[in-house]
């Protein structure tokens, strides 16, 4: 039996095979976004679940109230894992240090050591960690190897990389050097099994910190104080006890060994327990201070979900709407084998069988181009997403459960329609002349109308989200960005004396018109402030500021704009500084020029400072974040700074002046630093960084709009279709009474426009409220044009017309003698 099914079923689809054709096409479309979403979302909520009584595994995470504003740290203090010990109900305790890329050395048998620069996820830790995370031992034990100072464990990959020529036991005892401290490999461990942000692969012991003067001034094992991101804490609760229960303990800590001062009135700071599940999805404070590290967002995950499951349902509609479009066609075929004795539930059966091929021939042309899809996204995909089946039995059981519900949701309804047709009214030729009567039509448009409200919704928010962008990419952000270049000199090779021979060298090519060092640039993601006072005889404004350094040339570099006073001199290191407008008029200053001359207190603590100048507001983080009061001053010793930001004159009219400038720039860079590799940036493209997610953001709609539209508008033409077919004969009538093609093609396409316009009224209300919610997030905004919504009902109406006019004109310019003939 279910062999002549599927035999009826190829028979049919070789008889209709443009509908075949459009409907594997339609579910195909659907199937492989939900396959490569699947992949995504299912291999971030798979990150760090692993671990054993991981519901029992928190982060101890840091957090600050300053003059109103919240910030957030994901280290501790130095001195709290040691204070740990006191802590009750808490089962393990295990501390880390990120090492800040080291540089790597192995001996080699020629005397001249193999390096390796830069090295990421590189930890300073002790036994109590490789006791709370589940790691698999190929050489040496977690009770010993990391007891000792001077001593590292490497996992598998780590150790083949340095020692390629030797067993695990065999490197066990060879000399590892971390810029200057050397160790000796005391194990060999697996890196951890599964998706996790547990990274590390380098594990030197901490006992090697009491030795190292360098260590001890990084980790700062004694102070209450500091918090630095790159000293974590994890804990694991003994069973029943409540995070409420460890907070408490941990806050009298800090209150006892660092009490607040009269000063820290209005600031707060604690400690609170971040669990394990969320380390992986908090960007507020993130995972670990290493290159591989990222955190996902949930809110991402689940649009990515609700994208899915709209082009799926897209494509089911679609199937739903040509399936229906042909029941005409098949009509006589149903009557006769239901005179033949055919029961409906064997009819039901039939034609879901004929939607469960296609959709299986639909899951097989999806896995196939899934790789091509994960390439093709590869830029903003997880590193780490492959589509390997026989690999991964979770994605055996999606693919089989994804293929029985698009099988149901498509062809359900469908079977139930096909199946009900009497065989009396078919046999009579009734059947189409009654469909259009009944509840069906109703159905079948109200699907039309939904296809289009989701079409057009992805269209208009795509629009906005593109018209965000360029928004924030072409603001005037109160700083030149263009032909600017960002050089960071390396932190542990940098000295005053190479900073400053680096400058001369640089002051020397002709390409460049002027140069500035100090730190950050007007506009990054990285940020200092401190704390300022202003008392202006009747109360203490109190604020925190941002700050920022450079020399006498810093504002003429990004052409910020002096307003009031005088700009920075080398001597001002200590007198005075720069604040921009925002940071007058907190203080109360209505003009500018009031501002200057006038002295804060408390500058970073006890110093009394003068403002020498004010410069006109500019963005110093993205356009998510609202101008703060800032400070522009000057280092002590200017050469310290490790930032040059070099502006290049115009390019000339072979376009080959700043090709030269950074060749030189590079010849110069190897002569002075020659350990380290030479790296630079356009500071434009770091403005640019900042919208990284809403230009994926914008990519994955762009992709999902034309997704959308094409399946909507091969909906549509399957409506088309059904329309024509059933009015072949008034078509011909009309035709033979004097009708023009003109007048045919509006008849047809009236009503299947109004049911676009339909969408449209509905669509546009919701998508405003979502694209007012999503902009939000933005300080600073574009505005939700009327335009947006009119642009993309009018390109949805256009596509829609163009697809329409395909099926239309055609039954319009047919002969009507074929129309009205009865056989």
């Amino acid at each position: 039996m279910i062999k002549n099914y599927f035999k009826i079923a190829l028979r049919n689809f070789s008889k209709h095979k443009l509908f075949t054709l459009i409907n594997i096409i339609g579910l195909s479309i659907g199937i492989s976004s939900a396959l490569v979403i699947y992949l995504i979302v299912h291999f971030d909520f798979t990150f760090n679940q692993s671990f054993t009584d991981g519901d029992r595994i928190y982060r101890i995470v840091s957090n600050y109230t300053f003059s109103g504003e919240e910030a957030h740290n994901r280290g501790v203090t130095g001195a709290l894992p040691e204070a740990m010990k006191s802590v009750s109900g808490v089962a393990i305790s295990a501390p880390f240090f990120t090492l800040s890329q080291p540089n790597v050395l192995i001996p080699a048998k020629s005397g001249v050591p193999v390096k390796f620069k830069t090295q990421d996820n590189v930890v300073i830790a002790d036994s109590r960690y490789f006791n709370l995370f589940n790691y698999s031992w190929k050489a040496g034990s977690a009770k010993t190897a990391l007891n000792e100072p001077n001593q590292v464990v490497l996992t598998t990959d780590q150790a083949k990389k340095y020692f390629p020529s030797l067993s695990y036991n065999q490197m066990l005892g060879r000399t590892v050097t971390y810029d200057t401290l050397t160790t000796t490999v005391s194990g060999i461990v697996e890196p951890l099994k599964g998706n996790n942000d547990f990274t590390f692969h380098d594990f030197i012991s901490h006992a090697s910190v009491s030795s190292n003067k360098a260590l001890q001034n990084e980790i700062r094992p004694e102070n209450w104080g500091g918090t630095t991101s790159a000293s974590q804490l994890f804990i694991k609760l003994s069973p029943n006890i409540t995070v409420a229960h460890i907070e408490k303990q941990l806050n009298e800590l800090l209150k006892k060994n660092n009490p607040p001062k009269p000063s820290d009135k209005g600031n707060t700071r604690n400690f609170t327990l971040q669990p394990l599940s969320d380390l992986h999805f908090n960007g507020i404070y993130g995972t670990f201070d290493t290159g591989a590290s990222r955190s996902a967002n949930k809110t991402t995950l689940y649009g990515l979900l609700v994208i899915a499951l709209f082009l799926l349902l897209l494509g089911c509609i679609n199937f739903v709407n040509l399936t229906t479009a042909q029941a005409t066609q098949r009509a006589k075929e149903i009557g006769i084998r239901k005179t033949m004795g055919s029961s409906r539930v064997q009819l039901i059966i039939q034609f879901l069988s004929e939607t469960f091929l296609i959709t299986l021939i639909a899951v097989i042309v999806s896995v196939a181009i899934a790789p091509v899809i994960l390439k093709l996204f590869a830029d903003f995909i997880p590193q780490g997403i492959t589509i390997d089946i026989l690999g991964h039995p979770d994605l055996i059981i999606f693919l089989f459960i994804l293929t029985i519900v698009v099988s149901l949701l498509s062809g359900f309804y469908p079977a139930i329609l096909l199946s009900g047709y009497k065989p009396a009214l078919v046999l009579k030729n009734q059947t189409a002349a009654n469909s259009n009567k009944t509840r069906n039509a109703v159905l079948r448009k109200s699907l039309t109308v939904l296809q289009f409200v989701i079409a057009q919704f992805f269209i208009m928010a795509t629009v906005l989200v593109s018209k965000q962008i360029y928004y924030a990419l072409h603001k005037d952000l109160g700083f030149k960005k263009d032909a600017i270049i960002v050089i960071n000199s390396p932190w542990k090779s940098r000295t005053v004396s190479r900073n400053q021979v680096f400058m001369n060298k640089l002051k020397a090519i002709p390409q460049i018109e002027i140069i500035a060092i100090g730190k950050d640039a007007p506009s990054s993601s990285s940020s200092n402030s401190t704390e300022a006072t202003y008392k202006d005889g009747k109360k203490d404004i109190k604020i925190n500021l941002e700050e920022k350094y450079g020399d006498e040339n810093y504002i003429n570099v990004y052409k910020i704009k002096l307003l009031a006073g005088r700009n920075l001199r080398l001597s001002d290191t200590s007198r005075g500084f720069l604040i921009n407008t925002t940071c007058a008029k907190i203080f109360g200053f209505k003009n500018p020029k009031d501002a200057v001359g006038k002295l804060i207190d408390n500058f970073n603590g006890d110093t009394k400072m003068e403002i020498i100048g004010v410069v006109a507001d500019f963005y110093h983080e993205s356009l998510h974040s609202p101008i703060k009061p800032l400070a522009i001053l000057t280092s002590k010793e200017r050469y310290n700074n490790g930032t040059f930001h070099i502006a290049l004159k115009p390019q000339s009219a072979g376009g080959n002046d700043w090709k030269k400038a950074i060749s030189a720039m590079e010849s110069a860079w190897k002569e002075i630093y020659p350990e380290d590799d030479f790296e630079y940036h356009f500071f434009d493209e770091n403005i640019a960084k900042f919208y990284d997610a809403e230009q994926h953001t914008s990519t994955l709609l762009t992709w999902a709009t034309g997704l959308s539209v094409f399946i909507s508008c091969l909906g549509l033409l399957g409506l088309a279709m059904y329309t024509t077919n059933l009015r072949t004969k008034e078509i011909g009538v009309r035709k033979v009474l004097g009708a023009s093609v003109t007048q045919i093609v509006t008849l047809l396409s009236t009503e299947l426009i109004i049911l676009i316009v339909l969408a449209f009224v509905l669509v546009t209300p919701l998508a405003w409220y979502a694209m007012h919610k999503w902009i939000q997030n933005f300080a600073d905004r574009t505005t939700i044009s009327w335009w947006v919504f009119i642009l993309s009902g009018a390109g949805m109406l256009l596509a829609a017309l163009c697809t329409l006019s395909f099926q239309t004109v055609k039954a319009a310019i047919a002969n009507p003698v074929k129309s009205l003939r009865s056989e």
